[in-house]
């Protein structure tokens, strides 16, 4: 009997809906699968196709050959890049480095930055490069004739012999492990300090810039700008240039926000059925129990669904600059306002230890700090090995420090919008 039943079951109304609803959810999970499979935050999330980085490395091709080519024509110029300092540049780029003992990706960090800079654009930069050791000899790169060439000023440590002697220890793994870098950090922000741009970049040396990431950079600081004067506010604390989306899912934080958001999707699904029995004709087609069945099953198992291919694929941060005042990571790349760099100078200084990033934001929350973020990003963190991670086994949680969009860039697009910003200057 339930054998001959069931294709009783199908031609019923309940039939109708099971098969439509099953065959268009397999279609949309097969969707989810294949466009989803780069949002971490996606529960089809792939990791092997994910990480791929398809822009990246002709990025990373790119800048290596063109710091190739600035290292065998060094010798007939003091500074290829930059003939002279520009005393009004707007920005000061930094990047403190350190040798690692696997790979350096300082080669590609620096020649992404500058290989397709106008004039104009370089002359507008001035680019500060520390070679963080005490004794410089040990960082692969510091005999290389391109580090000069492409820099407008490499920095050593300059301090009294104490302070180098102290220096020497926290090389050595002495003393504490957090201590050492964020030095570094504070030590970069002063150096461009004292440079006197309107704004100080500072970027880790494991990173790979975009084609046009200047003037994406010069537009969104105008924009954050504007944007923050919009809010009556005169002041805001930084402009994050590079974030991953790892810690932009479904947070615990906000639960409550989401079972009420479902609760009114299924409340509106069932106003907007039952008002259709009031309609000529629809009650051939819906009846109460069929609505029932469309929202307490088909409903819910969608919403489901919404949340499985996750935060970033569904609810996308739209193109432009806006506030990430929770879950921005990391220090990748961030411009500050020179009038906040002491700020932040001063706070690190008082600190002495910890993740640049976490203390970051720590005083951003502690002070009701207004942050921005530019979406897209406009760099990609290559290194298998963060600054911020010591042992091997970190290698992963420094490997998911990764922006998943940024590997959608088309080169040919990136170039085309490049000239037109530069034309759009010299009209």
């Amino acid at each position: 009997m339930r054998i001959l039943s069931l294709p009783l079951f199908l031609r019923s109304g309940y039939g109708y809906i099971f098969i439509s609803f099953t065959i268009i959810y397999l279609l949309l999970i097969r969707y989810c699968r294949t466009h989803y499979y780069q949002d971490p935050t996606s529960y089809f999330f792939d990791p092997e196709r994910g990480y791929e980085p398809i822009y990246t490395r002709f990025r990373v091709s790119q800048s290596i050959n063109y710091l190739h080519h600035v290292n065998e024509t060094a010798s007939r110029a003091t500074n290829i890049t930059a003939a002279s300092i520009n005393k009004n540049a707007s920005l000061c780029v930094g990047i403190a480095s350190i040798a690692r003992n696997d790979i350096d990706y300082m080669e590609s960090t620096v020649g992404s930055l500058l290989v397709d800079l106008t004039e104009q654009e370089r002359e507008d930069m001035h680019l500060t490069l520390l070679i963080a050791h005490t004794d410089p000899s040990k960082h692969p790169f510091h005999s290389h004739k391109w580090l000069s060439a492409a820099a407008d000023t490499v920095l050593t440590y300059d301090l009294p012999q104490k302070q180098i002697d102290y220096i020497k220890k926290l090389e050595m793994g002495k003393g504490r492990p957090k201590e050492k870098a964020l030095f570094d950090y504070t030590y970069l922000l002063k150096a461009c300090q004292d440079v006197g741009t309107p704004y100080v970049i500072i970027i880790e040396d494991d990173v790979v810039a975009m084609d046009g990431w200047y003037h994406r950079t010069v537009q969104a600081l105008e924009d954050a700008a504007r944007k923050t004067r919009d809010m009556g506010a005169s002041r805001y604390l930084y402009l994050r240039l590079f974030y991953t989306q790892k810690f932009l899912g479904w947070n615990d934080e906000e639960w409550l926000a989401y079972f009420l958001g479902s609760l009114a999707v299924v409340a509106s699904v069932g106003g907007v059925l039952m008002a259709t029995l009031y309609v000529p004709y629809a009650n051939r087609f819906l009846r109460k129990d069929i609505i029932v069945v469309l929202c307490l099953v088909c409903t819910p198992l969608c919403i489901v669904l919404f949340f499985a291919a996750g935060r970033v694929s569904m609810l996308p941060i739209s193109a432009g600059v806006h506030q990430m005042p929770k879950f921005g990571c990391c220090t990748q790349a961030i411009a500050y306002p020179r009038e906040r760099v002491p700020d932040v100078i001063d706070w690190y200084d008082s600190q002495q230890t910890g993740d640049a990033d976490s203390l970051l934001e720590r005083y951003a929350n502690e002070n009701k700090e207004i942050r921005w973020a530019l979406t897209p990003s406009l760099f990609q963190h290559v290194g298998i090995r963060s600054s911020k991670f010591e042992d091997d086994g970190f290698r992963r949680d420094a490997k998911s420090i990764w922006n998943f969009q940024f590997e959608s860039n088309d080169p040919m697009a990136l170039q085309i919008e490049h000239e037109k910003a530069v034309e759009g200057l010299h009209n």
